[in-house]
């Protein structure tokens, strides 16, 4: 029972609770449509932000770790933490934080994703040293926590804002996250369909802190509306002013370091493509995020990589091929050796970017079909036959592991013609226990081809590129039926070929199938080695420009 006079504590518990508090708007007032529309906006616009911000992780880290299992990993276990702290403190802050506003958090949003940039460079080069799981982590922590931190910081005030009563809470949060979700959705279709294709990763950054922070604007004025305080407006409007200035300071720049010159970058959906002028050894390198996919001598115009001239020896094992397809192009260089021996060559490579790269500064302009597009879907449609198929699509860090099952395999078959070869380039451990996943593959070319061989491109590393023929037919080397002279670095690697053949017993490995394939999670110190090997021809400076 109540005394008469005094009022119920409980009474005035449930006011304070409904009315919203925290500063933004006064204890008790309802909020109208107008109002509702504003803050659903603000949840809707900063969820598409977080998703752009994490997806924009990839391009950031990606030219330095690579863009495999570890930095997705990492992407997305910092955006869950970030995701996690930000809801604990925005539901704090809602409660009890009168001062800060709404506008305030998002401002402060916004200049972090404006500073990512900035602070890309040292953050990779400090990180470098722990190595490319603890590393990739470390980094995406350092860059991405707190601008990710304040987005989620969104949500529970707005739910405290646009809950009016205690019954209808629910419906409240329900309609917050439903708009944050669907904002991520569209954030993310819009920066993969659209906006990654057409400009660079700083611009969007950019262009994503910009956004925010005129979100920030309009929601000072209209905080500053309601409450009639000039002080509301002073954050978003100097964080508009520093972001601009980032901007216009921090434009896009060909990067490049003592002895490396960058002549060529561009950023597609799948990577950022480089061309890099090495001045001691007088290489051009391409790169594909922290991959090298291709290399010549600038003056020979001679391709680097010695694999390459084991492909070159396919024509001495089926002297009447003249027609190849091949998978990943690289930069290009092959289609030019086979060309000597009157072999025309049709290119599927899934990145326009190192396309155009091979064509511009590598020389690749010989005839044959270039199908731009996953080579899981194009070989799919093709309807052509060929005597030689080479699948050449890895870049060596990172394996497309969808490429190497049996069912793929069994495609690739049906596309040759009577006689016809694959040629099938894999890059890893030759001896030990890491050799497995070679194992595995030769098990699964065993499963589709009967005859094959192995040759690999050097007998002095750990790690080395795996180069296998396989047919339906004994693969037989058939020197005497060609007359055609070979590269002259080709003439030395076919002098010498039989040192590099390799055997793998039938009895390791495993068949790699579409519903098993475990080649990503089997490839880890391989990949760390790689990357070693990358930072000790590249510099690492340069990568993390």
């Amino acid at each position: 029972m109540v005394k008469k006079g005094r009022p119920d504590k409980r009474s005035k518990t449930r006011s304070q609770a409904a009315g919203g508090g925290g500063g933004a708007l006064p204890s008790g007032e309802l909020i109208g449509p107008f109002d509702r529309t504003l803050l659903y906006l603000a949840v809707f616009l900063t969820g598409a932000a977080i998703m752009m911000i994490e997806v924009l992780g990839t391009r950031i880290l990606g030219p330095f770790y690579g863009v495999g299992l570890f930095v997705w990993s990492s992407l997305i276990s910092v955006t869950l933490i970030a995701l996690a702290l930000g809801y604990y403190l925005g539901g704090i802050a809602a409660d009890r934080a009168k001062r800060f506003q709404l506008s305030h958090g998002i401002a402060l949003a916004a200049l972090a994703t404006a500073l990512i940039p900035v602070f890309k460079t040292p953050v990779l080069l400090q990180t470098n040293a722990l190595g490319v799981r603890a590393g990739a982590f470390t980094s995406a922590l350092l860059l991405f926590s707190v601008p990710l931190t304040l987005l989620a910081m969104v949500g529970p005030r707005v739910i405290k804002l646009c809950t009016s009563r205690l019954e209808s809470v629910g419906r409240s949060a329900g309609s917050v996250y439903a708009f944050s979700t669907v904002g991520s959705v569209l954030g993310t279709l819009v920066l993969g369909f659209f906006l990654l294709p057409m400009m660079g990763t700083r611009t969007i950054l950019y262009g994503v802190s910009v956004g925010l922070l005129v979100l920030a604007a309009v929601l000072a004025l209209y905080e500053r509306a309601r409450r009639n305080t000039l002080g509301l407006l002073v954050l978003p409007f100097v964080s508009l002013a520093i972001a601009g200035l980032l901007f216009f300071l921090g434009g896009d720049r060909l990067p490049s370091t003592p002895g490396f010159t960058t002549v060529y970058e561009a950023q597609s959906i799948y990577g950022r493509v480089r061309v890099v002028d090495e001045s001691e050894r007088q290489i051009r390198w391409l790169l594909s995020d922290s991959s090298t996919i291709g290399a010549i001598d600038l003056r020979t115009g001679e391709p680097e990589f010695p694999y390459l001239y084991i492909l070159e020896a396919l024509p001495r094992f089926h002297p009447r091929g003249r027609s190849a397809l091949l998978i990943g192009l690289g930069a290009g260089q092959l289609p030019k050796l086979l060309g000597r021996y009157g072999i025309e060559t049709d290119s599927i490579e899934i990145d326009p970017e190192v396309a155009r790269a091979a064509k511009d500064y590598f020389g690749f302009n010989h005839p044959g079909r270039l199908i731009l597009g996953d080579a899981r879907y194009e070989v799919r449609r093709l309807r052509k036959k060929y005597d030689f198929i080479i699948h050449d699509c890895f870049s060596r860090g990172v394996v497309p592991a969808h490429l190497l099952s049996v069912e793929m395999l069994q495609d690739l078959r049906s596309l040759l013609n009577d006689g016809g070869i694959l040629a099938l380039n894999f890059y890893g451990y030759a001896e030990g226990p890491q050799a497995l996943p070679a194992a595995a593959v030769a098990k699964t070319i065993e499963a589709v081809f009967p005859f094959h061989r192995v040759f690999v491109s050097s007998l002095q590393t750990e790690l080395t590129d795996h180069v296998f023929f396989a047919s339906t037919e004994p693969v037989e080397f058939k020197a005497d039926k060609v007359d055609i002279a070979p590269s002259p670095l080709g003439k030395l690697m076919l002098d010498n070929l039989f040192r590099y053949e390799h055997k793998i017993s039938s009895d390791q490995g495993f068949v790699i199938t579409d519903d098993f394939n475990p080649l990503d999670s089997m490839q880890v110190r391989k990949a760390e080695i790689y990357r070693h090997q990358v930072l000790s021809d590249i510099s690492a400076d340069l990568l993390a420009r």
